[in-house]
């Protein structure tokens, strides 16, 4: 794993975690965006690190995680934030207890699947095919993602394109992909999940509504608490990696949110 640290004076904490498949730069301008008001620690999976090594599971990015920040003694978070697979991860740390957080935003988290685990195994291995598809030829990744929409403001296309594709091409081994895929879908849960003073969002794009239905209403049985939040002609991870500027906005708004109201009442 690597942790990439942002805005280390600022005494509020907020934890990033990524989505599978995605190098650590995509979330580099939103992190940045965030460290002007939070220390921001983005934590970067393993299979995703430029280290070499192999993603395992939801359930051991978690415990890097935890333990990363303990070393650090950060013993709590103001603020979490997942986007996919790290919505997973936000969801089982929370679910599992293993550090106190404030406020925690999971922007289209992923939840376990209900089907027998052979159906899951047929899901992961073509998600698996999907993506090994995807990295073998430039032209296939252009049409899944065009780059006149996932071109960040101010990069050259041809140049962020071949980046992310040979980053794809040469760093995510076998192993890697098909473990993100298979424990998004299945990490373990408890049967029953303590209640939690956390105060949660569910994010997701409008374009990827549909999709997200049955992870929503997984998370709002799991979390009563929690509440949703659309937003208009976006779709999946499209906020955090192309729209630094509004994800801080939408991040400060969550946070000034009965934030300021339960700073006055204690004073």
């Amino acid at each position: 794993m690597k942790v990439y640290e942002f805005g280390k004076e600022n005494k509020n904490t907020f934890l990033m975690f990524q989505c599978a498949a995605e190098p650590w730069w995509v979330f580099k301008s939103s992190a940045e965006a965030v460290s002007k008001d939070f220390r921001v620690f983005l934590f970067i999976s393993d299979g995703h690190d430029e280290t070499g090594t192999d993603f395992v599971s939801i359930e051991r990015n978690v415990e890097q995680a935890v333990s990363y920040l303990k070393g650090k003694d950060v013993l709590h978070l103001d603020m979490a934030y997942g986007i996919s697979m790290g919505g997973s991860s936000i969801m089982y740390m929370l679910a599992h207890q293993l550090m106190p957080v404030k406020k925690a935003i999971v922007d289209a988290g992923i939840t376990p699947y209900p089907y027998p685990k052979w159906l899951c195994r047929l899901i992961a291995m073509r998600d698996y095919l999907m993506i090994k598809t995807a990295f073998k030829s430039l032209k296939l990744m252009k049409m899944a993602m065009p780059p006149e929409r996932w071109t960040p403001q101010g990069e050259d296309p041809e140049e962020h394109y071949r980046k992310l594709f040979e980053f794809g091409k040469n760093h995510y081994s076998d192993k890697t992909i098909y473990n993100v895929f298979w424990s998004a879908n299945n990490y373990t849960m408890p049967e029953s999940v303590p209640p939690t003073d956390t105060e949660m969002e569910y994010w997701y794009g409008e374009e990827e509504k549909v999709v997200r239905r049955s992870d929503l209403a997984y998370a709002k049985k799991t979390f009563p608490r929690i509440r949703a939040k659309e937003f208009q002609g976006l779709t999946h991870g499209e906020l955090v990696m192309m729209f630094p500027e509004h994800f801080h906005r939408e991040v400060l708004r969550f946070w000034k949110k009965h934030t300021d109201v339960e700073y006055n009442k204690r004073m």
